[in-house]
């Protein structure tokens, strides 16, 4: 797997090296506009399971839940956007919210294309 991987419910994921970034959509980021907030719920060292919630991230306009979309072992978070939030509405689809070591890789095989997932968000 070389390519980003959608959840439905709008994170996404990329491999890079033994691990893999996870962040929120443009499109999520989109529907939820202006973010202010982004609480890191997750810790490095901590492992997560599927769905699980790593970080919450608020706008103007609501608080969302982001989940995992694998489980693993989180080797590390991204401070700066806890730190200044507008880095997610400026650039969601390259700015991580999280690393993952993933424990279970056949979860991966659950998870969308950008094809499958263009089509679930029109």
């Amino acid at each position: 797997m070389n390519q980003k991987k959608f959840t439905k419910d709008h994170e996404w994921l990329l491999p890079e090296n033994d691990c893999f970034q996870v962040g929120i959509t443009d499109f999520a980021q989109r529907e939820l506009g202006e973010l202010v907030f982004v609480d890191l719920v997750a810790e490095v060292g901590n492992s997560i399971r599927k769905g699980e919630v790593f970080a919450v991230v608020e706008s103007t306009k609501a608080a969302s839940d982001v989940y995992a979309p694998i489980s693993g072992k989180i080797v590390a978070v991204n401070e700066a956007v806890a730190d200044s939030p507008a880095l997610i509405n400026e650039a969601a689809d390259t700015t991580w919210i999280m690393k993952i070591e993933a424990t279970d890789i056949l979860e991966l095989e659950e998870l969308l294309g950008k094809e499958e997932y263009e089509q679930l968000c029109n």
